[in-house]
């Protein structure tokens, strides 16, 4: 039985962490390998260069949503292409271990779990724009 004083908590620190993480990724992109190299990155795979730019964007954008709570069930959904895309693309034929060189798509598919758990569970507590069947505050 799902205990409804303590569950839009649990939402609420899923959707904190899950941001926090695509805020990490995002960051990673821009500060480290710079957008720049992250589009080089995306050609050498066969991917076209300026949709590392979008998916930076689509990164931040979901990263902010969830943190705040702006339709959080909606910016999970909308994150999992990003993580399925990292899969077929790099992370899928280097195994199943994130540990593998190259690193495995493990983590990438408890990612995708992880949003889509949120997305079934609700916008959690203090979500600026809480969906109507949650109502959570």
């Amino acid at each position: 039985m799902t205990d409804t004083r303590t569950a839009p908590y649990a939402a609420l620190l899923l959707r904190l962490a899950l941001g926090i993480l695509f805020l990490a990724h995002a960051g990673l992109k821009i500060f480290v390998f710079t957008p720049a190299g992250t589009a080089g990155f995306f050609g050498s795979i066969g991917l076209p260069g300026w949709l590392a730019y979008v998916t930076i964007a689509w990164e931040l954008v979901g990263a902010v949503a969830l943190i705040l709570g702006l339709w959080p069930r909606i910016a999970a959904l909308a994150l999992v292409p990003i993580l399925v895309g990292a899969i077929l693309t790099v992370h899928g034929p280097a195994g199943f271990f994130f540990t593998n060189p190259n690193g495995g798509w493990e983590y990438l598919a408890l990612w995708i779990v992880a949003l889509i758990a949120l997305a079934l569970t609700g916008d959690g507590a203090f979500a600026l724009k809480p969906s109507r069947k949650t109502g959570a505050r």
